[in-house]
């Protein structure tokens, strides 16, 4: 059985978001060029949204639901009331 090809756009991507997790293991991975990223799950999306604007066919960004950011959105009026 012959090995599957990858995609040009899949080693890209695999290529950013490995930069992006190596640079945060050595603690060198900045968010907006000023804070230092923490959350591993953050340096996997600064990675992703770094080979989207290399022209890799990154699936976008899941979308929040509505109702979801009304319900927040109570519970924060409440507890300021």
């Amino acid at each position: 059985m012959a090995a599957k090809k990858k995609s040009a756009s899949k080693t890209k991507t695999r290529a950013k978001v490995g930069k992006a997790m190596r640079e945060f293991k050595r603690g060198q991975l900045k968010s907006g060029g000023r804070a230092k990223v923490k959350n591993p799950k953050q340096a996997i999306a600064i990675g992703l949204s770094e080979a989207r604007r290399a022209g890799a066919s990154v699936p976008p960004k899941k979308k929040r639901a509505a109702s979801k950011k009304k319900s927040t959105a109570k519970k924060l009026s409440r507890k300021r009331s």
